[in-house]
Parts: structure tokens; sequence; C-alpha cells
């Protein structure tokens, strides 16, 4: 029986990390297949401590009641149909996740992923222009009333910056309140 056991494990072991090496993310029929193999040496190691326990009942047993007679042959069995029955649950549990519809791996977008890296053209720009294009580029959404103040240009000189870039289709400008905020197009 120790032979079995530890060929099972020995199995179990190798096909364990098959399985998860080549699946980083486990599927259900994977997971059942290793559900179904623990059960299977769990049911091993029942049987084998069921032997071991009746024949450690025979010979303390015989002694004080005689043959077969022993109230302890009751307890064992009892024991043995829990166990058993609880390794039938494990089994079910093993053959229904082995049979069940495999996960859809669902897709999350996130707003990162969607923008798009568009590489502007910024050979035409003026220096000033490129300046603040780079500020906002660094920044993705920024207020004009901080470029003002983060470039040291005139109130006037931006907003005509700004309009060339939005001309240009590199930046767009929303209001908020008595402000804009400058968001980079992707």
């Amino acid at each position: 029986m120790k032979l079995v056991s530890g060929l099972i494990y020995a199995i179990l072991k190798q096909n364990l990390l098959k399985w998860t090496i080549s699946n980083k993310n486990m599927e259900n029929k994977s997971v059942g297949y290793i559900i179904i193999a623990i059960s299977i040496l769990m049911i091993v190691i029942v049987i084998m401590f069921k032997s071991a326990l009746t024949s450690f009942v025979d010979s303390s047993c015989t002694l004080a009641h005689g043959e077969g007679s022993c109230p302890m042959y009751d307890t064992i069995t009892k024991q043995t149909y829990l166990a058993l029955g609880i390794v039938g649950i494990l089994l079910v549990v093993g053959i229904a996740l082995m049979f069940s519809k495999p996960q859809t791996k669902t897709i999350v977008k996130t707003i990162e992923k969607k923008r798009k890296e568009i590489n502007h053209d910024l050979s035409t720009l003026k220096p000033e222009e490129k300046k603040v294009f780079k500020m906002i580029q660094e920044n993705k959404t920024i207020f004009q009333a901080d470029l003002i103040e983060k470039t040291a240009l005139g109130k006037a000189k931006i907003t005509r910056i700004l309009d060339r870039l939005e001309g240009q289709n590199f930046i767009e400008r929303k209001r908020r309140g008595m402000t804009n905020v400058v968001v980079l197009k992707e």
C-alpha cells in the first residue's frame, strides 16, 4: 500500500507541476483533475488507515472481548464511511469542475489602455509652442492659468499658442468655471 500511495503522490506532484507551469491561470478542468487525484489519494489513505486500525483492534480487543464482538469495529466502520463520504463529495466537486464551462475572460479596458500614442509632428511649431505643448503632454490635462504661471508667458500669448495648437488638433480646451482646462488630444 505504501508503494501505491507513493506512486500516486509522485504522479500527482509531477502533473501538478506541469499544470501550473503550462497554465498560469488554471482552468476549471485542471482544478477538477487535481481534486479527483487528491480524492483518489485520500481513498487509498482511508483504506490503509482502516486496515491498520482493524489489525490493531484485532490484536488488542480480542483479548478483552473475544473474537468478533468488539465494539470498536462499529466505530471503525462509521469513521470509514464518514471519510469515504467526504471524499465522495470531493470527487463530485472535481467531476463537476471538469465538465463545467470554461470561464470567459472579460476584457477590461481602462482609459490608459484605450489611449493610443500619437506621434505629433512638432516641426511646424515655434519654440514657445513646443514648450507649451511639451508641458501639456507631460500633464495630459492642465489649467490654462497654470500654463501661464509655469511658462511665464502672458495671457494673450498663451491664448494664441493654444489657439494654434487646437487648430492643428493637438489639444482641446474645455471651459471650467472662470478658466479653461487644456487636454491633450490622443
